[in-house]
């Protein structure tokens, strides 16, 4: 059995329901195509890293805004089954969040994405929720809800200095960098790329200036994923690599959340930040196992074991 922690994460996010249709070729304008399965997965950024809290031990709140159809109520009813505290996740009118993707044959897709309910979760909506940001151990917060209302989360929980863990997912050009301070950032190559306008590949040869990039970002500590590549951590006290955990991924859907989850689970238990990234890079190499947003996310026990062989 996974070990229970006493942290408090707080995850303010999308909550989406995935159809996945699988094709021999994707369609090209006018084009139809028919479809060889359809599958209908839980999804969407946010609950997918509450998920990863959640199995990785900790006491996970989620905040965000489900419709008031059939898969609003079953998507309620598979967090709760996870153990995840849904008391701030409102059932607004219309649909739930939802995402019809094409895959084909070479595993490529097309995504359209209807945020449905997630557009509900307002920066008003959100000030109602305070007192659940203010006694967290940690705030997890992406962008694929409104962007008012991740800053709104974000100056609440600077208010009473409660850890800010950031995944800037899908990234966007008019975040206010600067104006809000992230304890801990968490990127990929491409979005480190977008943010910073430089290749995190290049920190070690370009150290100053990358912690001024920081600095000027609002952002404490940097930290990015590159696949089967060390993840890089880059603090003012300068830059160290983790190695990854080797695995043959089966499907990378999910890994990255995975990724954001299990760390902010570690941060708010108090965990040395490396050995933070550490599970969690064990923890994103075990959810390619299985296919999957979701499906594939660890337990705390199976890092546990992963982490122990």
């Amino acid at each position: 059995m996974a070990r229970i922690s006493a942290a408090s994460v707080v995850v303010v996010g999308s909550l989406n329901v995935d159809h996945i249709a699988s094709v021999k070729s994707l369609p090209t304008a006018g084009e139809t195509v028919s479809a060889t399965s359809l599958e209908k997965r839980f999804g969407g950024k946010g609950a997918n890293q509450a998920l990863a809290a959640a199995r990785h031990g900790a006491q996970v709140t989620l905040i965000g805004c489900l419709g008031d159809d059939p898969d609003g109520r079953d998507y309620r009813n598979h967090l709760r089954r996870e153990g995840i505290n849904c008391s701030a996740v409102n059932t607004v009118k219309g649909g739930t969040g939802s995402a019809f993707i094409a895959v084909d044959a070479k595993g490529e897709n097309q995504i359209i994405v209807i945020p449905g309910a997630n557009a509900a979760l307002t920066a008003p909506s959100l000030k109602m929720q305070r007192s659940r940001i203010e006694v967290a151990k940690a705030l997890l917060v992406q962008l694929e809800v409104p962007l008012d209302t991740v800053i709104e989360a974000i100056k609440l929980a600077n208010g009473r200095e409660v850890p800010v863990v950031l995944n800037p997912s899908p990234a966007q050009a008019d975040f206010p960098w600067g104006e809000v301070t992230i304890n801990v950032l968490i990127v990929n190559n491409g979005e480190a790329r977008q943010i910073f306008g430089a290749d995190a590949d290049d920190i070690a040869d370009e150290l100053d200036a990358w912690k001024q990039r920081l600095k000027e970002k609002g952002v404490r500590t940097l930290v990015v994923t590159r696949g089967e590549k060390s993840t890089l951590v880059l603090t003012d006290s300068g830059l160290k690599k983790v190695a990854t955990h080797k695995v043959k991924p089966i499907d990378t859907v999910g890994a990255g959340d995975t990724f954001a989850g299990a760390f902010t689970t570690h941060l708010a238990e108090g965990s040395p930040l490396l050995e933070c990234v550490r599970w969690a890079n064990t923890a994103g190499a075990l959810a390619t196992l299985k296919v999957g947003a979701q499906e594939g996310i660890p337990h705390r026990g199976d890092v546990q074991s992963a982490l122990s062989a």
